[in-house]
């Protein structure tokens, strides 16, 4: 039994050889998943280019369904959507320009993995965290992951913080 190739766009495994792997990177169905997954990570200003540039899609309008969906060439966006994306755009230039602006302020990863250090020594060796760390905790979300983890789109479940009042666990009776 040889070798098996994995795609993770298309989440397909299929017999690893030249002529399987060729045919399947350079198929539609390929390239679809992987333009899929790179949206994902589009800036929303292109996104918003992309749209404005588009013409309305009649079927869209008239039905609210279109035979294409993400692979049509019009756009399925209403002015209300438009208008959001444009305030979104908004939002996140005056957070980059103006720092009292911010929603919420970020930690970087930096800052977060430093902190988890010092609670872990304080823990091992006993010893009490200064006050104005026991301030930062009370103030941090009971999860304690940095917020812009929480912003990316489809993560796993195993990375995924646990639900609040924690994981619900089902007793199994097994009978003699």
């Amino acid at each position: 039994m040889g070798t098996r190739y994995y795609c993770d766009y298309c989440d397909r495994s299929f017999q690893d050889n030249m002529h399987n792997r060729k045919k399947h990177l350079y198929g539609v169905q390929h390239h679809r998943s992987k333009k899929a997954w790179f949206d994902h990570f589009r800036d929303t200003a292109a996104i918003l280019y992309d749209e404005q540039t588009k013409k309305p899609c009649r079927k869209f309008l008239q039905t609210g369904q279109c035979v294409f969906g993400n692979n049509c060439r019009f756009s399925h966006m209403s002015e209300t959507d438009m208008e959001n994306l444009r305030m979104q755009i908004e939002d996140e230039r005056r957070s980059r320009e103006d720092p009292e602006h911010r929603v919420s302020p970020e930690r970087s990863i930096e800052e977060w993995l430093t902190k988890m250090e010092k609670k872990r020594a304080a823990l091992k060796s006993g010893s009490v965290l200064k006050d104005e760390d026991e301030e930062d905790e009370a103030n941090q979300p009971e999860n304690d992951i940095p917020p812009h983890f929480l912003t990316i789109p489809d993560l796993p479940p195993s990375l995924l913080p646990p639900p609040h009042g924690g994981w619900k666990i089902k007793a199994r009776i097994e009978w003699g």
